[in-house]
């Protein structure tokens, strides 16, 4: 039996899982008031810069403080699916379980969710036409100073259709923290280097999002096997609203002004 937790990362209160599976956290507590629940402010963590790493913070807490075989990550309105059939009367019934994890993992390391595709475009201009590009581009001049090897996979990034996104994975701990490592000595090097760079609420939040696009490149430079499965947005997304949004950035060069 694996010892396995997938944090489920929060800002507010929510309705949880109650399979043991889940450890919910509240990210970015440090600067806000006690959800009653695991806190990401406590021993070596981040949790100040919960603003701009999103949960973030809590895979550095985990790296950092938990002794686990395998964590994971996932969000407060979106988990891993599980074997059963979507209940749309109550999505928490569908989630993945700690015995469904269990089995997935005596055959993998690495649980990722299915990629999601961009057939117009691929992940750099998606990224350039939505948010600012100057992180993003200094992100790759840090990888090319420090960790070349990881170069030309992050070059693919010009090429690529698809990726493993929002930052959801389960990984064996020794793997986790390797990537952590790897991670943060990034963003933190990038942080150093836009220290000046002024954007507003939502657009200060790029370290977590650039995060979402270097998981691939850390997985296939070190060629990891992983097995994918789906994953529950635990509402609603308003979809034409999404589409609208990605059209008025593509042509229109309106970025993005808030999350779906």
């Amino acid at each position: 039996m694996k010892n396995i937790k997938v944090i489920v990362a929060t800002h507010k209160e929510y309705k949880m899982s109650n399979d043991e599976l889940y450890l919910p956290m509240q990210v970015g507590a440090a600067n806000s008031p006690d959800l009653g629940i695991l806190k990401d402010s406590t021993k070596d963590n981040i949790s100040k810069k919960n603003p701009y790493f999103c949960e973030l913070t809590a895979l550095y807490f985990a790296y950092k403080n938990l002794d686990y075989d395998y964590i994971g990550l996932c969000h407060y309105r979106r988990y891993f699916k599980g074997n059963k059939k979507v209940d749309k009367k109550d999505k928490f019934n569908s989630v993945l379980t700690l015995k469904e994890a269990q089995e997935l993992l005596k055959n993998t390391d690495i649980i990722l969710p299915k990629k999601r595709r961009y057939y117009i475009e691929n992940l750099y201009d998606h990224y350039k036409h939505t948010m600012y590009i100057e992180p993003l581009d200094e992100t790759r001049n840090i990888i090319k100073e420090k960790y070349s090897k990881y170069l030309e996979e992050f070059d693919k990034l010009k090429k690529r259709k698809s990726a493993h996104m929002f930052n959801m994975f389960i990984m064996k701990k020794n793997i986790l923290d390797d990537y952590s490592k790897w991670l943060f000595d990034i963003l933190f090097e990038l942080e150093s280097r836009m220290k000046n760079k002024k954007y507003d609420k939502f657009h200060s939040r790029f370290y977590g999002r650039i995060s979402e696009l270097l998981l691939d490149v850390y997985i296939n430079t070190n060629k990891l096997k992983y097995t994918e499965i789906g994953f529950i947005d635990m509402e609603n997304i308003n979809w034409v609203k999404k589409g609208s949004s990605f059209l008025k950035a593509k042509f229109l060069n309106k970025k993005y002004d808030k999350s779906f």
